[in-house]
């Protein structure tokens, strides 16, 4: 790997590397496509692809709403009615954007 390619990378990086530190990153760099070129050539035509191993399966449930609960009960009217700045069942606070 030429030592401008190194440079561009390094600043794409956003790091600064000595000349040292640049010929070994390009030591380095060289063998890691190297070897990801051996991957390539690895035959995978008969290969099933699979997204997860575990086994897992996402367990959620329909959101639905239950019998006899307000707006008060979820957010819990104790806690709107301490808040200094208050309405429509909503808490008030400070802008904290300027334009």
């Amino acid at each position: 790997m030429d030592p401008k390619t190194i440079k561009h990378i390094a600043s794409l990086a956003r790091i600064e590397l000595s000349e040292k530190e640049e010929s070994k990153m390009a030591g380095q760099l060289s063998s890691i496509l190297d070897y990801v070129e051996q991957l390539g050539k690895v035959n995978t035509e008969h290969i099933e692809s699979f997204y997860q191993i575990t086994g897992l399966v996402n367990s959620t449930r329909v959101d639905e709403s239950q019998k006899g609960n307000k707006p008060n009960e979820v957010l819990g009217l104790r806690l709107i009615n301490q808040a200094p700045d208050q309405e429509n069942m909503l808490v008030k606070v400070k802008s904290i954007l300027h334009k």
